[in-house]
C-alpha cells in the first residue's frame, strides 16, 4: 500500500498481558481480554489486552528518557484504572514492541508485557470497558475465526504466539530467555484483504508478498486469518 507523505506520529503507548493457569481440569494458560466500549474511537468493540497512553506522570523525573520503564509504569496504572488488578512493576516482562503502520490515521508506539495474573477480581470501569474474560489463546482465535468476537492484529498475534504454551511459567521462562520481537507492519492489499508484513520477511524491503524466502506475516483474508512465521516458505 502506498504510504502517506506525512504520518501521523505514533503514541507512545503500553499494554499488558495477564496469564493465569487454565482451571482445574483444562490445560494451557488463560490472558485477560477486556472489551473496548463500541463507540471507542479506536478500536471500538474490539477485545484487547488492558492498556492505554503513556502520560507524562509516568516518566521517572531522574530518567524521562527511558520510555521502557515509563511504559512499565503506564501499564501498571492503566491495568489498575481498566481492570482493578494490583501489578508490579519488577514482575513485568517485556514481550515485543508493535508500531501502528505509516497508512493508518491513528498510530501508536506500543511496549506489550507479559504477566503472572495477581489475586485481585477483574473489575472494568463499565465506560471504556465493559465487559472481560479469561480466555484460553487457542479458543479466542477460534473465536475470532467464528466471528464471534474482534481481535486487533497485535492482539491475535500475541495470542498466536502463547498458545503454545501449557503453563504460565512455561511462557514466562520463553520470554525471559528471548530478546523482544519489534513490528513495524507495512501493510499491503491482497486478493480478498490484506497481509501485513513484519520484518524477517522475505518481502518485507519491497513490500512484495511473493518475494521467495523467509516468511513473517499475518494473513488479513476474509476467509479469515493466519499469522505466519517460518524460515521458508512451501507455495
Amino acid at each position: 500500500m502506498s504510504e502517506s507523505k506525512t504520518p501521523p506520529p505514533a503514541v507512545p503507548a503500553a499494554t499488558v498481558i495477564v496469564l493465569r493457569d487454565a482451571k482445574s481440569g483444562q490445560k494451557g494458560i488463560e490472558a485477560l481480554l477486556l472489551r473496548r466500549n463500541a463507540k471507542t474511537a479506536f478500536h471500538g468493540g474490539a477485545w484487547v489486552f488492558p492498556g492505554g497512553h503513556i502520560d507524562p506522570e509516568d516518566h521517572n523525573p531522574d530518567a524521562p528518557d527511558d520510555m521502557l520503564a515509563a511504559a512499565r509504569q503506564a501499564a501498571v496504572r492503566e491495568t489498575q484504572e481498566e481492570a482493578g488488578l494490583s501489578l508490579l512493576k519488577a514482575d513485568l516482562l517485556y514481550f515485543s514492541h508493535w508500531t501502528t503502520p505509516l497508512v493508518r490515521p491513528k498510530r501508536f508506539s506500543t511496549w506489550f508485557f507479559v504477566v503472572p495474573a495477581c489475586r485481585d477480581a477483574v473489575q472494568v470501569d463499565g465506560t471504556e470497558i465493559n465487559a472481560h474474560a479469561w480466555m484460553r489463546p487457542h479458543e479466542a482465535l477460534a473465536a475470532r475465526q467464528a466471528g464471534e468476537l474482534e481481535l486487533p492484529p497485535p492482539t491475535f498475534v500475541s495470542l498466536t504466539k502463547l498458545s503454545a504454551f501449557g503453563s504460565v511459567e512455561d511462557a514466562l521462562a520463553y520470554v525471559r530467555g528471548r530478546e523482544p520481537d519489534i513490528f513495524f507492519p507495512k501493510l499491503e492489499k491482497v486478493e480478498d484483504g490484506y497481509c501485513s508484513l513484519y520484518r524477517g520477511d522475505a518481502g518485507y524491503e519491497s513490500s512484495n508478498v511473493d518475494e521467495p524466502g523467509r516468511r513473517h506475516r499475518l494473513w488479513m483474508r476474509k476467509s479469515g486469518w493466519h499469522y505466519e512465521r517460518a524460515q521458508k516458505y512451501a507455495s
